[in-house]
């Protein structure tokens, strides 16, 4: 049955998907918190409430059948019609998994069906960072974690473990106008919730330094035509969608209902 702590449940999962032949691989908070050793401590440390891993469209079955016997209930009607997310229910500590299946679709949408196998416990930090920073209404949690990111983890120009892929992110915002906008309204925000959170000043300084660094990266990368004619739009139309709210935690039997 799952386990209360979130983190160990987190390895607990890994571990039983490893024995199978599962791939799956956390996104998210709980992400952030294997890989960022400043998220365990104030002032970048919060509660996580639920995991979310993403996984390959094409072991989506294995997927089901593996949190089924990990004892979560899944949510049924919703899974019935998804092709790209699962949703299971941990009924004991009344709390969820989502499971995105090749695409992560929030806000914006990203393609990581070549990037889930990089690495062995997350996706790639430049992935998980790309993932907050998506968040149009975001909120402290992220930005806490979009911190801890940038404070303990350097910019690089290629896929690098445990370091920023600068060009890939940079070659993400040059596909899209629309996640360019996001991604740099968010990075824009981080020196209010740096000294909203209260960071001492080294460490700071050393957020702010990333991610100005990062912002410049994005900006000097080549822009293609289409990119530039969404820019000319620019907010006059809507670059971003935002996510219905989540359901609560409910049992199987009663499929979707709140």
């Amino acid at each position: 049955m799952p386990i209360e702590s979130l983190l160990e449940e987190a390895d607990r999962i890994l571990n039983s998907a490893n024995a199978k032949g599962v791939t799956l691989r956390f996104v998210g908070g709980v992400a952030v918190g294997i890989r960022c050793p400043s998220a365990s401590n104030p002032p970048l440390s919060r509660r996580y409430v639920d995991i979310d891993v993403i996984g390959h469209r094409k072991e989506s079955a294995k997927i089901s059948q593996l949190f089924k016997e990990l004892g979560y209930s899944p949510r049924e009607r919703f899974n019935a019609f998804q092709v790209t997310r699962l949703i299971f229910n941990d009924l004991e500590n009344a709390r969820r998994v989502d499971v995105f299946l090749d695409v992560f679709e929030m806000c914006h949408k990203f393609n990581f069906k070549n990037r889930i196998d990089l690495e062995p416990k997350t996706l790639p930090i430049a992935d998980l960072l790309s993932t907050k920073l998506q968040i149009v209404e975001i909120n402290e949690k992220d930005m806490k974690d979009i911190m801890a990111m940038l404070l303990d983890h350097d910019l690089a120009t290629e896929d690098v473990p445990d370091k920023i892929n600068a060009s890939y992110m940079a070659k993400l915002c040059a596909e899209d106008w629309g996640v360019y906008k996001t991604l740099t309204m968010n990075l824009a925000k981080v020196p209010e919730f740096a000294g909203r959170v209260g960071l001492d000043e080294e460490p700071k300084k050393r957020v702010l330094e990333q991610a100005q660094n990062l912002s410049k990266a994005i900006e000097d990368a080549p822009k293609g035509m289409s990119w530039k004619m969404r820019a000319a739009v620019g907010e006059r139309k809507k670059w971003y969608e935002l996510p219905e709210a989540d359901k609560e935690v409910v049992h199987s039997s009663v499929g979707d209902a709140k």
